[in-house]
C-alpha cells in the first residue's frame, strides 16, 4: 500500500475538473475554463514551430528563462511607468496559480505564522498551507 503525507491527503479534486464534467454532462458553457473559440494566431504557431526547429524544447529553470523574465520586466515598465522590476532577482515565472500561491506561502510564511484569509478562497490554499494548516 502506498502511503502519502497527511497534507497530501487533504487535497481534493479540483473544482475546475468538477465544473468541466458538470458542464459537459448538462451541455452548459463552461465558464470555469477558457477555451478559445478561434484559431490559434499564425504568429504563435510560427513561433512554436521555430522553437521546435531550434531544439528549444527543454524545461526552463524553475523561475523562468532569462528572456521570458526580461520580456515580462520590460512589459511591466511600459505598463507601470516608474515601477521597475529586476528580471533576475525580483521576478519569478510559475506554472499557474497553484504553484505561485504555494511558492509565495513557502517563501514568506513560517509554521505558526497567522494569515487572515477571506472566503471564498482558492481551493488549494488550505491543503497547500493556507488557513489553520501552517
Amino acid at each position: 500500500m502506498t502511503r502519502t503525507s497527511e497534507k497530501a491527503g487533504r487535497f481534493t479534486e479540483s473544482v475546475i475538473r468538477e465544473t468541466f464534467r458538470l458542464a459537459a454532462r448538462h451541455g452548459a458553457i463552461n465558464l470555469g475554463q477558457g477555451y478559445p473559440d478561434f484559431a490559434c494566431p499564425p504568429e504563435l504557431k510560427d513561433a512554436a514551430c521555430a522553437a521546435i526547429a531550434a531544439d528549444d524544447n527543454q524545461y526552463p529553470m524553475t523561475f523562468g528563462t532569462p528572456a521570458l523574465r526580461a520580456a515580462i520586466a520590460e512589459k511591466n515598465a511600459r505598463t507601470y511607468p516608474g515601477w521597475t522590476v529586476d528580471a533576475d532577482t525580483e521576478l519569478c515565472v510559475t506554472c499557474g496559480a497553484t504553484e505561485a500561491l504555494v511558492a509565495v506561502t513557502f517563501a514568506l510564511l513560517d509554521p505558526g505564522d497567522e494569515v487572515v484569509m477571506f472566503e471564498p478562497w482558492y481551493e488549494n490554499n488550505k491543503p497547500s498551507g493556507g488557513p489553520r494548516t501552517l
